[in-house]
């Protein structure tokens, strides 16, 4: 009979394997133009029909969290912190690793799919014409948040700690999401494909650090 240690290795894999395999769904929709890609201009119509001055205002703020700049420094302090108060190395180097991998898919996958973004005149601030498949925003945000989410499981910290700081990774990682639709940067099976590309590689990253946790003992 397989061992635990396997059978959450193995488990851990087939996971990883099925958000590949969802991905490549999303991503031949999205070149194809059918499946949940027909329903991409209905809901963003929805989202700037309801725009109002507070909601635009709280769609800038969390969108802003899922800058490159913003992520980077975020990551420098966040890492640089974890290496302060848990005295090691390796939670730091698995958030960086975690931030670096993130970018890398989301520049990668972006330039093999080629998807363009919607009509400039529905975009509310500057327009960028890079791709948009998969939302880089929502890709790097959900890696970010909910890899220190996980990474506060692994810590001392209460159990109601853990679980409200999981509870504000899952908000502030569907804020960004949701703000790129209202916005207009992208569509909504961009912010999903980044959302299943992020819970890919966080499932990757646990899979690994589990794996080279249980050799090393």
């Amino acid at each position: 009979m397989p061992s635990r240690f396997n059978q959450r290795t193995v488990l851990g894999l087939v996971v990883v394997l099925l958000g590949v395999f969802a991905f490549v769904v999303q991503a031949d929709a999205a070149v194809e133009g059918d499946g949940l890609v027909a329903f991409d201009p209905g809901l963003t119509s929805d989202f700037v029909a309801h725009r109002t001055a507070v909601l635009s205002t709280v769609a800038r703020a969390a969108t802003f969290l899922g800058e490159i700049p913003v992520l980077t420094i975020l990551t420098i302090v966040a890492a640089a912190l974890l290496r302060l108060f848990t005295h090691r190395w390796r939670p730091a180097i698995v958030l960086a690793a975690g931030m670096i991998g993130a970018a890398t898919l989301t520049y990668t996958l972006k330039v093999l799919i080629g998807r363009h973004r919607p009509d400039a005149s529905l975009v509310l601030g500057a327009v960028s014409n890079g791709f948009s498949f998969p939302s880089g925003h929502s890709l790097s945000s959900a890696v970010f948040f909910l890899l220190l989410a996980g990474l506060l499981w692994y810590s001392k910290a209460s159990r109601a700690i853990k679980l409200a700081g999981t509870a504000v990774a899952v908000v502030l990682t569907a804020a960004v999401g949701l703000s790129r639709i209202y916005l207009g940067y992208h569509w909504a099976t961009d912010v999903l494909a980044g959302w299943t590309v992020a819970a890919t590689w966080l499932c990757l990253i646990a899979t690994t650090v589990h794996f080279a946790g249980r050799r090393r003992h």
